[in-house]
């Protein structure tokens, strides 16, 4: 029986890289995005690779989005839940709008919840649940007070929740990467050094090392820096 993995944002990026990485005979991916496009690629680039791929094309960012991807993940149980999608709105606080701070909320922080609420119940001891939080989990930057907030919020939220899933053998791991070569930062005002950012391969190549770990071992966190100094 194949293995089932939900990767949320997986269109490109992290999330294309992780879902690459994860490819495997054994193994029925469920990619999840909302450009049609990107995500039909990711599915292309993995498909030949897979037991099978599902495209879930949904909008994060309202509770609706969230509830229609549950129902199409169906009953099912999961062995992976990977909560990658995220959005990043950079401006100083002052300037930002209760709509941005609400879709940071959801897409960020309400969204994990949602999909965990509902599917760890189901997952089987050993399965694992991935959350990629980033360095402002743990730090906060100027310019950068929403995305920081959620990430600090997903961070307590997960600790929590995983001391309760200890009793059920599943694994809670959090990765936490410093900037990242991603298309967030093509919308990021400035002058950013990309070619010295981590690439997203290099996060999914740590993802993969958590989850390849003995059914009875949890690396619970990692973090990805530069080793010749974070941006």
């Amino acid at each position: 029986m194949s293995k089932r993995i939900l990767i949320t944002g997986a269109s490109r990026g992290i999330g294309r890289a992780i879902a690459e990485k994860l490819a495997a005979p054994d193994v029925t991916l469920l990619l999840h995005g909302r450009d049609t496009v990107a995500l039909a690629e990711t599915c292309k680039a993995v498909q030949s690779q897979c037991a099978g791929v599902i495209k879930l094309i949904h909008d994060l960012a309202n509770e609706k989005g969230v509830s229609n991807l549950i129902s199409q993940v169906g009953d099912d149980p999961l062995d992976v839940l990977i909560n990658n999608a995220g959005i990043a709105v950079v401006k100083p606080f002052r300037e930002v709008t209760s709509d941005e701070w609400k879709q940071t909320l959801g897409v960020n922080v309400t969204a994990p919840f949602l999909l965990m609420q509902r599917f760890v119940g189901q997952m089987p001891p050993g399965s694992s649940v991935v959350n990629i939080l980033s360095i402002a989990a743990k730090t906060g930057f100027s310019g950068w007070s929403a995305y920081c907030m959620s990430k600090f919020a997903l961070e307590g939220f997960s600790q929590s929740v995983r001391e309760e899933l200890r009793e059920h053998c599943i694994r809670m791991i959090n990765i936490y990467p410093a900037a990242t070569n991603t298309e967030i930062w093509d919308d990021v005002a400035g002058d950013w050094p990309r070619d010295k950012m981590i690439a997203p391969k290099e996060v999914a190549s740590a993802v993969v090392y958590a989850l390849s770990q003995p059914s009875n071992v949890a690396v619970e966190n990692i973090t990805l820096s530069n080793a010749a100094g974070n941006l």
